[in-house]
């Protein structure tokens, strides 16, 4: 049985995500500050935490950022509308996704069904390929197939594929989009990844009316593995 932490100083929150997440079969802990939630944390190790990011004493900034010098665990993090720059930072961070409160629970459910699969250990052969829905990556070949058909990319193009394919469903800023793909002096050039973005789209969407990459307003990119049906 998958184990969930959810830290929020809501009582009504933690109530609510406890009976919802017990209902699909998790077991869930909860904790009301994020000094509480890094001990349980230490304590019990779960296979995944939910955190509200404005909270008193230990935040979901701080908390996401200790839980990150521990372990790979993904972290969801939740956020009222006003609270994007930390959202943001929390992403930065190494926070998996966020959502906004008010959040829809199916929602939540298929964030957590995805993130638990991510974080499943398998072990990988050296050159073995990464897959992902309709995408599979040759790392030393720098080859792309989406569906079964070869794409012909620019370096950078495949560069920023590999690493959205390889965080398939989890939320990347545009920092770290700029950072992995450009180094440390790309952060400061945003229309870099806006350009590469739309070139990307292009040879991904192109005929098939799937959309793959999707944007997050203000936050960064997100790929749907398996294609979303275009409005």
């Amino acid at each position: 049985m998958k184990r969930i932490l959810v830290v929020d100083d809501e009582r009504q929150i933690t109530r609510m995500l406890r009976m919802a997440l017990q209902s699909n079969g998790y077991a869930v802990e909860t904790a009301t500050n994020g000094v509480e939630g890094l001990q349980k944390f230490e304590a019990q190790r779960p296979d995944l935490v939910i955190t509200d990011l404005a909270m008193p004493g230990m935040d979901g900034l701080n908390l996401t950022r200790a839980i990150r010098q521990l372990a790979t665990t993904p972290v969801i993090v939740l956020s009222v509308r006003d609270a994007d720059a930390m959202k943001v930072q929390a992403l930065d961070e190494g926070a998996d996704d966020y959502l906004t409160k008010p959040f829809s629970m199916p929602e939540l459910q298929a964030r957590v069904r995805v993130h638990l699969r991510r974080a499943v250990v398998e072990p990988v052969l050296p050159c073995s390929p990464l897959e992902a829905g309709d995408f599979t990556i040759h790392a030393l070949e720098h080859t792309a197939v989406l569906r079964g058909q070869e794409l012909h990319l620019t370096p950078k193009e495949f560069e920023l594929l590999a690493l959205l394919v390889k965080n398939a469903g989890r939320v990347m800023t545009h920092k770290v989009l700029l950072r992995s793909v450009w180094g440390p002096s790309g952060e400061s050039q945003p229309e870099y990844l806006r350009v590469l973005v739309g070139q990307l789209r292009k040879k991904l969407d192109q005929g098939s009316g799937l959309r793959y990459i999707q944007s997050e307003p203000w936050i960064g990119y997100r790929l749907i593995a398996d294609g979303s049906i275009e409005d």
